[in-house]
């Protein structure tokens, strides 16, 4: 285990990783990407934002690119060989984009249906996938990868982050005191990777020096859910 990151993963609630991916590997799963359209339901287009959601579902020839001999031991040397894919998304923010996103935490997790179970709340249905609350312990325990498909910084849309605010629960972003929290702005190459924890507090500016900002998300969880209850996205690699 590569305890160096993994200590920063847990007690600042990020980390990142430069040259994980060739411009050759980006390019190609671009391409993939680029192949799929832009019309299903679990797209989102708008002039400031294109977004696929179940991503390796809907590109799933990109699993094999994403999940390079490199990758795969970055994540089995920081985190151990028993983590796997809970959730994807691609995120593709144009040269001209006024989207910004405010402050928060990522409290939901995908799965494949309802049941009532006790610390599952918040049920909400989007293109037919259910996503809900689940106890903390499930988030507290959860990671997420970022692998910046451009160079990106505060300009473009990086993501902003308040250190160690992942250790204090659900934080409010109301409440934030900036008394005493710091701000981080994340800049990460293209080919480079962000590790985030999901109660991580964060945030992103609208683009500033047109260029874009291409981002594949990736959760991932070691959990079972009870009940009969499955991750609607559960991907090992």
């Amino acid at each position: 285990m590569n305890l160096s990151i993994y200590n920063k993963i847990n007690n600042d609630g990020f980390a990142i990783i430069d040259n994980v991916f060739s411009d050759e590997e980006i390019n190609n799963l671009l391409s993939h990407i680029e192949q799929v359209g832009t019309i299903k339901d679990t797209f989102r287009k708008t002039k400031d934002l294109f977004a696929i959601r179940q991503f390796f579902k809907e590109v799933p020839d990109s699993v094999k690119i994403v999940f390079s001999a490199k990758l795969r031991q970055i994540i089995t040397e920081i985190f151990g060989p028993d983590y796997f894919v809970v959730k994807s998304i691609y995120f593709d923010k144009p040269e001209d984009s006024n989207w910004f996103v405010a402050y928060h935490q990522d409290l939901t997790i995908s799965v494949d249906k309802k049941v009532e179970i006790e610390g599952f709340d918040l049920w909400t249905n989007k293109q037919n996938q259910f996503a809900v609350h689940p106890p903390i312990d499930i988030l507290e325990d959860n990671f997420t990868i970022r692998i910046h498909l451009d160079d990106t910084d505060d300009a473009n849309g990086a993501l902003k982050i308040v250190p160690t605010s992942h250790l204090k629960g659900i934080y409010k972003p109301e409440t934030i005191d900036w008394a005493v929290e710091t701000e981080t702005i994340c800049s990460v190459k293209k080919g480079g990777i962000m590790f985030m924890k999901p109660l991580l507090l964060h945030a992103s500016n609208r683009t500033k020096n047109n260029k874009k900002r291409r981002v594949l998300h990736i959760e991932f969880s070691r959990k079972s859910l009870p009940q009969n209850l499955n991750w609607s996205e559960l991907l090992i690699v």
